[in-house]
Order: structure tokens, then sequence, then C-alpha cells
């Protein structure tokens, strides 16, 4: 299969737009988060992934923070099951296991927790409420 896309380690600072853009698309737009709610101050702190198509148009994003939870899993509706959140959850475990990251953790909307588990995550706890959305903490030991 041809890779219509490519993946890359980026910061906050150097690719703020680019990750906007996805964001804003598949968060605020699609499912109506809080604008408030959706821009914190660990961007500028954590490592994110950018995948972009083959005219470096931005499709999907992912961040990891210093403390090992990952957040802000997002694939533009129309680059859905291609691929490419699986590619940019197995690129953000192994950037976390070459940090010596020991563990990883995240906040999983129901809807995804499948998707989560194929990668080992298991449910922590009981749903809650975040951002309108039905979530779960899910967390995974990573083998360093």
């Amino acid at each position: 299969m041809k890779c219509s896309y490519r993946l890359r380690i980026v910061k906050w600072i150097d690719e703020e737009t680019a990750l906007r853009s996805v964001r804003t698309a598949v968060f605020i737009h699609e499912q109506h988060v809080p604008v408030d709610l959706e821009w914190d101050e660990f961007d500028a702190i954590s490592m994110h992934i950018l995948a972009q198509d083959l005219d470096e148009q931005s499709i999907g994003t992912v961040r990891l923070l210093p403390n090992g939870y990952i957040g802000r899993m997002a694939v533009l509706k129309e680059w859905r099951r291609k691929g490419i959140g699986t590619a940019m959850m197995q690129k953000l475990l192994e950037q976390a296991e070459h940090l010596g990251i020991q563990q990883v953790k995240l906040n999983a909307q129901v809807s995804a927790i499948q998707f989560y588990e194929r990668f080992g995550f298991q449910v922590s706890g009981k749903e809650f409420m975040e951002a309108g959305i039905q979530h779960i903490k899910m967390k995974l030991r990573l083998n360093i």
C-alpha cells in the first residue's frame, strides 16, 4: 500500500498553525469542544506528532506531555480509517519509550476504547464527562 501521508515529530512553537488547524476542525467544529477547553499551557511543553498529506496539508496530530500523558489525538474526518491514528500512536509510544517514560496514560473518548486497547492500554476507573463527551482513563506500562 502506498503511503499517502508522513509523520513528523514537531514542537508547538514551530508548527502551532498546523497543529491548531487539525484540532480546531476535529474538536471545536466537529465535536463542539469549547474553545477555552481546547487550548492550554501544555501544548508548549509537549512533544507533538503531526501527520500531513503529500501536499503538506495537516491531517492528524497527537501530543505527549513530559509526565507521560497522551492527549489531543485527532485525525480529520476524511482521513480516518486509513491507519493514520495507528501510525501516530505507534510513533508516539516509540518516542515515549525512547524518553524513558515507564507508563503512559490518557483520557479516552469512550467510543475509542477499542482503538487504544489494540496497543495494550487498559481501562482504569469509571467513565466521566470531559468537554461534554464521555471519557475513561486508560494506561499502558511500557517495555523499557
